[in-house]
């Protein structure tokens, strides 16, 4: 057969290689994404952001300049574990915890933890407009007279001698916010699978060195453990500015950078969740009540999402198994698991999960069309018991 394209034996070669193309064409987008997250400057995937507990903490360092704000709803399951560290933080800490309408014992297990300054507020139902979590502490902040505001979810326990840490932290480049992105429990299967995949994927979309720098437009905190001066969040108009928020961590950083300040966001060993996602369904519902908030509500940034997701995720998988597409495909494989190996390291997980990371990502993508398909059924966020609208 002629070998020319108007040879007889070209018509069944032509769509054979337009078929290779089509497949290798994204593999090959693929492996520039996954190598230009590698080698930008801010490098969103390094661990080197990181604030640790002091090897020998002080345990009568002087805390009487921070209160610990605890906004806590059907908290009776880890409140107790969540205050008890707090006793071997320092001496003069007050700590605040407002209880937050909770069904269970919340603030029977707050008030039996015999902390010294400590306040169990009972809270009231937020007004029309506020999110459950920020009304609750906005209550709490009117009862705030240091200068520093400690804001810490029920569930975070925290090593001896953080809190100092974070103080210095601050301190280091007069900073008014740090946060820290607490260690999650990585105990089941599922909690192994997903679990340090939310932080990278968190890191992706605020790269940690981006927002600790100087440029106005990056700006990420960690809602589980924020330290924060009280005369920025009063410059902002406390909780006030952000009443609506369900995405409040990353709000608040906003609105602080935005004032001029700086802020600071890191990994830490040193903050740990002890909230348990155990199956499957627990940590799908919880990705799914912000994800397409992340997204503006917007169906544009939801497809272009999807498409990014297929160009760095699903096509270097179908080249890898189609003939003659190049090495398209292992190289965009390789940078892929390269770039999620320091977080799974710095976790203490196998470097084998990060062969699973297509198979993460495709559930996380399915986790926001969740997200996407609750909100256009007019289902809105929902969380303990309360349900929060778009407008919200």
């Amino acid at each position: 057969p002629s070998p020319t394209l108007g040879g007889g034996g070209s018509g069944a070669a032509a769509p054979a290689m337009t078929a290779i193309e089509v497949l290798s064409w994204p593999a090959w987008a693929g492996a520039a994404l996954w190598l230009s997250i590698l080698f930008v400057p801010w490098r969103p995937w390094s661990t080197r952001e990181a604030l640790e507990a002091p090897a020998a903490p002080d345990a009568t360092a002087d805390l009487s300049d921070v209160t610990v704000l605890i906004p806590a709803r059907d908290e009776a399951a880890v409140i107790g574990r969540t205050l008890a560290a707090l006793r071997h933080q320092g001496n003069g800490l007050r700590v605040i915890v407002i209880d937050d309408q909770s069904g269970d014992d919340t603030a029977a297990r707050a008030r039996g933890s015999d902390l010294d300054a400590l306040t169990v507020l009972a809270g009231t139902p937020p007004p029309d407009g506020w999110n459950g979590k920020l009304w609750a502490l906005e209550q709490g902040r009117a009862r705030v007279a240091t200068p520093l505001i400690l804001l810490l979810d029920a569930d975070i326990e925290l090593a001896p001698g953080m809190i100092a840490a974070l103080r210095a932290k601050r301190a280091d480049g007069d900073r008014a916010m740090v946060s820290l992105m607490a260690a999650l429990r990585m105990t089941g299967f599922w909690e192994r699978l997903l679990m340090p995949a939310f932080v990278y994927f968190f890191k992706l979309l605020y790269p940690f060195r981006l927002a600790n720098g100087r440029a106005p437009w990056m700006a990420a905190a960690a809602g589980g453990c924020i330290l924060i001066e009280s005369r920025a969040l009063d410059a902002i108009g406390g909780f006030t500015a952000l009443r609506g928020a369900l995405i409040d961590d990353c709000a608040l950083a906003r609105r602080v950078k935005g004032s001029g300040r700086r802020i600071w966001i890191g990994l830490s060993h040193g903050a740990r969740s002890h909230r348990r996602y155990e199956t499957l369904g627990a940590i799908w519902n919880m990705v799914a009540r912000t994800a397409y908030t992340q997204l503006l509500y917007s169906p544009a940034l939801l497809l272009l999402c999807t498409a990014l997701m297929a160009v760095l995720f699903w096509a270097p998988v179908a080249s890898l198994v189609a003939p003659g597409t190049g090495f398209a495909a292992p190289l965009a494989l390789g940078a892929m698991a390269a770039s999620y190996l320091p977080v799974l390291l710095y976790y203490r997980r196998s470097p084998v999960w990060a062969l699973a990371l297509p198979v993460i990502g495709t559930l996380f993508l399915a986790m926001t069309w969740t997200s996407a398909l609750r909100h256009w059924r007019g289902e809105g966020a929902r969380w303990k018991g309360r349900r929060y609208t778009a407008r919200a």
